[in-house]
């Protein structure tokens, strides 16, 4: 392939299957497909060594020898060095998926700052996070572009780390293609639910949806709350908000999903249910979008420029208000018609390909610029 030489982090595709993994998947997919653009992966693991080329596409290339997380972290903090090219040999840019790009020879930098939780709400954060500011700041004084999914996020960066608007460029993210499958309905004896998605973490601000849950059920007999996703560092507070609701036994609290699985509750909700605090992106509620089903969320960060009026927007902590909110997308048929149609349009706009253009648009900036 004769084309631009980029070499992505694929380190997000090790583990659970998180927004950022959702990301780094799709571009590369997004990546691969193009003539016009050479993409290799690299993975910063010394224990998934090996197993990168079985998450890839079959036209991406694998870098050579493998990595040790830990030294190098502690290393990139320090100094620009090692550079990448050890790894990857010569490439045009290199394109670090998650807060951290590693140093070059040559090549120009690109760092996708998904959110800027771990310098907004050091206390929403945990220890390997804390650490992406000074590798972000190590980054820009070598002179890299960042990436970020959205112009919120973008203005912050800016403003916070002092950088230049012309070097903070916003690409919407693509979403993800949902398997071909049945409501999963069965989670909650067939009653209608209410679904939430994501990593059990402050942020995503559980306990208050839980709350808002136990008025909604005090007018709504029928209806259920299903939770899921993995514990993170939130579970204690999650778990003694269910311990003090009223209507615990009509909460169904599930771990980790698999991608039918998740493609399956989506489908069966009733209601998809997004009470964060703050938000880089918000790529669960546009999933639910897709699949037709209303959505119900806070106005954090980025929600309102991704969401628009595509979906019932309540301020952030107000259980009353996520509470009728909820309440009128589980009840209003009128609501419900325009939020699905609304939804599935909001949706449409959102695409790997779209993201790809994009992105190339910025590697061809940093290259130019190395």
């Amino acid at each position: 392939m004769d084309g631009l030489r980029v070499a992505l982090d694929a380190t997000p595709l090790f583990g659970a299957r998180t927004g950022v993994a959702m990301f780094t998947s799709g571009v590369l997919g997004a990546l691969a497909v193009r003539s016009d653009v050479d993409p290799s992966a690299y993975a910063v693991t010394w224990r998934g060594r090996g197993r990168l080329r079985e998450m890839l596409p079959p036209d991406v290339d694998v870098a050579r020898g493998p990595m040790a997380a830990r030294p190098l972290r502690w290393a990139w903090t320090r100094w620009d060095h090692p550079p990448i090219e050890w790894w990857t040999g010569s490439v045009d840019v290199v394109h670090g998926t998650n807060f951290v790009v590693p140093p070059t020879r040559r090549a120009g930098e690109v760092v996708t700052v998904h959110d800027l939780t771990p310098m907004r709400f050091p206390e929403l954060a945990h220890g390997d996070t804390l650490a992406y500011e000074a590798l972000v700041r190590r980054a820009l004084g070598r002179g890299a572009l960042v990436h970020t999914p959205s112009a919120f996020v973008a203005a912050e960066v800016a403003e916070h780390f002092g950088v230049a608007r012309d070097r903070v460029h916003a690409v919407v993210e693509g979403i993800p293609d949902v398997p071909n499958v049945a409501p999963g309905r069965q989670v909650a004896d067939g009653a209608p639910y209410v679904l939430t998605l994501g990593t059990v973490e402050p942020r995503k601000d559980h306990p208050t949806l839980v709350r808002a849950f136990d008025a909604v059920a005090a007018t709504e007999p029928d209806v259920r709350l299903v939770i899921a996703g993995p514990d993170g560092w939130g579970a204690d507070a999650l778990a003694d908000a269910i311990a003090a609701s009223g209507h615990a036994d009509r909460i169904v609290r599930l771990g980790y999903v698999d991608d039918e699985a998740r493609a399956r509750l989506l489908k069966g909700a009733r209601v998809f249910a997004f009470p964060s605090r703050y938000e880089g992106f918000g790529l669960p509620p546009l999933e639910a979008m897709r699949a037709g089903v209303p959505v119900v969320a806070s106005d954090a960060g980025s929600l309102p420029e991704v969401l628009d009026d595509a979906a019932l927007l309540v301020p952030v902590g107000d259980v009353d208000a996520l509470a009728a909110a909820l309440t009128q997308a589980v009840g209003d048929d009128d609501v419900r018609t325009r939020l699905v149609e609304a939804g599935r349009a909001r949706a449409a706009r959102y695409s790997w390909p779209r993201c790809a253009d994009g992105l190339v648009a910025v590697y061809r900036m940093a290259a130019a610029a190395a």
